[in-house]
């Protein structure tokens, strides 16, 4: 798998994107402040991920998807990993990430790669997009935060 950041003017490959986010409006104002990271298989984007800086000592992984194709085969957690090491080499202290507290396998996922929890916003969900989510039978209201400590 080769990764690569996507350059201006190149689109974002938004069918993935959203997959993790489905507001559109919110996808584009992060990926235009962050860096925009995609993996590519025989020339074919498999899976993606935004970085959004929050301080100079920490940031954000605001949306990482892996293509349906491909799922279940660790793509996810070689994207994290990606993400992490880039992470490091642009200088942060700490990545976090949020999902919500109905996404059962990206909490297991990110805690199995590192990550630990770090905070709850309460309804962020509820505030933040018009329609309701439901994954795994559960409404998804709370924005489970957590976080890594890149060591030096």
């Amino acid at each position: 798998m080769k990764f690569r950041q996507l350059q201006v003017p190149e689109p974002l490959p938004m069918d993935l994107l959203l997959e993790a986010d489905p507001s559109e409006q919110l996808v584009r104002a992060y990926c235009a402040s962050g860096w925009c990271v995609v993996a590519e298989e025989k020339s074919e984007i498999v899976g993606v991920y935004v970085l959004f800086p929050l301080s100079e000592t920490t940031v954000e992984i605001k949306n990482i998807a892996v293509a349906e194709s491909v799922r279940g085969q660790g793509y996810g957690r070689q994207l994290l990993q990606h993400a992490l090491a880039e992470s490091a080499r642009r200088g942060f202290e700490f990545v976090e990430i949020g999902t919500g507290n109905s996404s059962l396998g990206q909490l297991a996922l990110y805690q199995k790669c590192g990550f630990r929890l770090h905070a709850i916003d309460p309804d962020f969900f509820r505030r933040n997009y018009r329609e309701p989510i439901f994954e795994n039978g559960i409404e998804c209201r709370d924005m489970v935060r957590l976080r890594y400590a890149i060591s030096k």
